[in-house]
């Protein structure tokens, strides 16, 4: 083992310019702190700019394949290596790492740097506490102890396994995400269903079709406000404004421990039907935007960042879909306001009319959806046992044990 400083194994470790660039909707994709996984860039909810954003944000370098872009805040520490064919630009609070691959094999550094002994130097002060920040000096000046470059080789090649089925599996989820998508936009959109060209057409809707306003669809009810003493490591699983993604979906591992109490029915169950009523993004990411609750196989409860929608007769899987695919929760969202953080009443959105299709459709599309859905839970909890058993087995590699 050599003990080295990382700025005598790289090429150049760059800070990200300091400003705000504003999404775009397309374009490049701009890498901020909480696209920065454990590994590998997280494309969910990342920001889209225009090529002149994309030159302005890489004149002190452009990144490359191998790089490492690291996370200097939220979640600090975070390391993700640049794949072939991603070409993207640094958001704030991010560093560009390039390795000379003639010291150092990229795949190993980014694991290395993931490692328990290199977060605690550089996510720790002298007195131990965990700082929320991580400067460039101490990025520069991290202390290593390298094996050499074969067995560098060897110990990133057992790791990158993982990150592989980890990323089918993620493609997997995206293909099943998107057929439910398509179907859906096909029969109740496009007006493509089973039997359309046989079905006559009433007051511009198909027969035995009708419109309902959501107040004649579901109720709601608001969730847990709680305060920071109540928040523990122990405690109820809190589903928080976190837990819901870009514009609808699920996020696992953003759950809150509360140890307060809360009414039977704040409850949360495998299949419930949540909505963001809260938003600290400006673009309306999150605000009005729905997710169904997977098994937790334990008690939860859920903030007053959300509300859990009732429906009363339509099933939770149709509702998500409407909302999420159907364009439902793109009209409720705008009428959130605030000037830093987005408030939606949900009495306002009551009034929104919805197409409700036939019965037989209703319950043949939901069929097929839910199918979709449970795959994806099933792949979601491989992904996450993957992404366990990757970290347990990463402080061995790297120490020797394994």
């Amino acid at each position: 083992m050599t003990e080295v400083l990382l700025s005598d194994i790289c090429e150049l470790i760059v800070d990200c310019p300091h400003s705000t660039a504003v999404d775009e909707g397309k374009g490049y994709p701009l890498v901020r702190t909480p696209n920065i996984g454990k590994g590998r860039l997280i494309y969910q909810g990342m920001h889209r700019v225009s090529e002149d954003v994309y030159l302005q944000r890489n004149k002190r370098a452009t990144p490359q394949e191998d790089d490492l872009i690291f996370a200097r805040e939220a979640t600090a520490g975070n390391v993700a290596l640049i794949q072939e064919g991603e070409k993207v630009c640094l958001g704030q609070r991010t560093v560009l790492i390039r390795p000379n691959k003639a010291l150092v094999n990229p795949a190993f550094l980014t694991y290395f740097l993931l490692a328990p002994k290199q977060q605690y130097n550089l996510l720790s002060t002298a007195n131990g506490a965990t700082v929320a920040h991580v400067n460039l000096p101490t990025i520069r000046n991290l202390k290593l102890e390298l094996p050499n470059l074969d067995v560098q080789r060897r110990i990133a090649d057992v790791l990158s396994r993982y990150d592989a089925l980890i990323e089918n599996y993620q493609r997997q989820i995206k293909l099943l995400e998107e057929a439910a998508q398509r179907l859906y936009k096909e029969w109740f959109v496009d007006l493509r269903f089973p039997g359309h060209q046989s079905t006559p057409i009433i007051n511009n809707l198909p027969q035995s079709w009708q419109k309902k306003k959501l107040g004649e669809l579901f109720t709601f009810i608001r969730g847990k406000s709680y305060t920071s003493k109540e928040l523990s490591d122990e405690g109820t699983l809190m589903v928080n404004l976190k837990n819901i993604q870009t514009f609808g979906g699920y996020k696992r591992d953003a759950e809150k421990r509360f140890t307060g109490d809360y009414k039977i029915e704040q409850s949360l169950y495998k299949g419930d039907l949540i909505m963001g009523v809260t938003d600290m993004t400006q673009e309306r990411r999150l605000v009005g935007h729905v997710a169904l609750v997977p098994d937790f196989n334990e008690p939860a409860t859920f903030s007053m960042d959300l509300i859990k929608i009732l429906p009363f007769e339509l099933p939770n899987v149709f509702l998500y879909c409407a909302m999420r695919f159907g364009g439902i929760s793109t009209i409720i969202s705008p009428l959130a306001n605030g000037v830093n953080v987005l408030h939606l009443k949900p009495d306002a959105m009551m009034n929104i009319e919805m197409t409700i299709p036939s019965n037989d459709l209703i319950m043949r599309f939901t069929t097929y959806a839910t199918s979709c859905i449970e795959e994806i839970n099933k792949l979601e909890n491989q992904i996450r046992n993957l992404s366990e058993a990757r970290d347990r087995l990463l402080p061995k590699l790297m120490s020797g044990e394994a």
